[in-house]
């Protein structure tokens, strides 16, 4: 595939940092090396020694001053190579995608580690999206999203979704308008990327089925468009089996998938990470080098101690958290069904956190929700900010699951009813 063909002109002109790749060389020499050449602080002089976490199960985590310098210190931009390496064999276990074994020119899949798939996200953009290009994303969709590609001046495409995501058809409809022969000429206008949520979708909490994807997927080979994944719901699906991602399906490396440990883990810690053709994260990469320099090498070493082991025992935390979740959904459609029946209408979220709550008779939802629920010390969030136009009315809000209690829940609904029926 002709990868840079989806380059920006800002991307394709970056060039790796001489300096950020001695620093990656160094972290993968044996101690042996005798480095003069880069301009690190010598970790002797920072004031921190050493520290023990305790986790829940009573374990202890020790970083013992050994560690400590090191967490303390810069790494490689694209990732501690023992976290990276673990990161793969994640995927290849969770996906399996073709692209593993593939030559890298050829699109083999590779990964970096962002802080956050915010951060991965945002390069991500950066490196595919000219002023003037054609967006593909599913409507409603992550108000973080919107505020990073509106500036960069690209014409946005809301594609038709419903309770099970993007909807094939509707994509295709879409893409009509142009001849796939056409995809590799220069100044075509044919979209050079789709972005989806395919899990749990935020805010809609829609979940896209497999068919779809596959749907989906014959549609970006035939029209060449790059897909990107975006996942932090993945941990979090509600039925088994998962659904086959994106990736696991990808023949041809066109898919970038972000991942987070976010929702599982911890937010604020900051660890995600993009999977996708080797060609584009080593792009990826020269773009954090510019900015970030690396995520976060303490925090990193601390998710390489806390992921000790293998794969199945994170499925097992994973699982122990789906659990969580599920319940609060549960209390959550439950009060719905109480309190919201007649006056609301909703479908039942197959992963995530959120549930998206269309009110009846209400054609917009900004001031009853940005006031008067205010008032009535309920807080939720109206539908128009997840809205390609922000300022076009919605009959929508979204309503979170996540950290209230089901007595908090079942409250605000009951607060939320009697707020529509004033308003009706």
């Amino acid at each position: 595939m002709n990868y840079s063909r989806f380059l920006t002109a800002v991307s394709s002109a970056r060039k790796p940092s001489p300096l950020r790749l001695l620093t990656d060389l160094q972290q993968r020499s044996p101690p042996s090396l005798i480095s003069l050449a880069t301009g690190a602080p010598n970790s002797n002089t920072f004031p921190f020694q050493s520290a023990t976490i305790t986790v829940k199960n009573g374990d202890n985590i020790v970083f013992d001053e050994t560690l400590m310098k090191r967490g303390l210190q810069y790494s490689g931009s694209s990732g501690i190579p023992e976290l990276v390496t673990w990161m793969k064999e994640l995927q290849k276990k969770l996906h399996n995608p073709p692209t593993a074994k593939y030559a890298p020119e050829k699109g083999q899949m590779e990964i970096c580690v962002t802080a956050g798939s915010q951060e991965g996200l945002c390069k991500v953009f950066d490196m595919l999206v000219n002023p003037g290009d054609n967006i593909l994303l599913d409507a409603p969709t992550y108000s973080g999203t919107l505020v990073t590609l509106q500036p960069l001046g690209c014409n946005i495409i809301n594609v038709p979704s419903d309770q099970h995501g993007m909807i094939p058809g509707a994509l295709k409809q879409i893409l009509s308008r142009w001849d796939p022969a056409d995809a590799q000429r220069p100044g075509s206008t044919i979209p050079r990327v789709l972005y989806t949520i395919p899990n749990g979708g935020n805010p809609t909490g829609a979940s896209m089925t497999a068919q779809r994807k596959r749907e989906v997927y014959e549609l970006a080979r035939e029209y060449d468009f790059l897909i990107i994944e975006d996942d932090p719901y993945y941990f979090m699906q509600f039925e088994k089996p998962w659904a086959p991602t994106f990736l696991s399906m990808d023949v041809d490396g066109r898919i970038i998938r972000t991942d987070s440990f976010s929702k599982i883990l911890s937010s604020g810690l900051r660890i995600g990470f993009v999977t996708g053709p080797k060609p584009l994260v080593d792009r990826v990469v020269l773009h954090i080098q510019s900015s970030t320099m690396h995520t976060s090498t303490f925090t990193q070493v601390s998710y390489l101690l806390l992921k000790t082991g293998t794969s199945e025992q994170s499925m097992n935390l994973s699982c122990s958290i789906v659990n969580f979740y599920q319940m609060q959904r549960d209390a959550m459609l439950h009060s719905a069904n109480k309190w919201l029946k007649g006056l609301a209408e909703w479908h039942v979220p197959m992963a995530g956190m959120f549930m998206w709550i269309k009110l009846k008779g209400i054609t917009d939802t900004q001031r009853l929700i940005t006031e008067k629920a205010l008032e009535k010390e309920v807080l939720l969030v109206p539908g128009n900010v997840f809205n390609i136009d922000s300022s076009a009315p919605s009959p929508y809000i979204r309503a979170a699951f996540s950290q209230s209690t089901p007595q908090q829940i079942d409250e605000g609904f009951k607060r939320l009813s009697e707020l529509i029926k004033e308003s009706l």
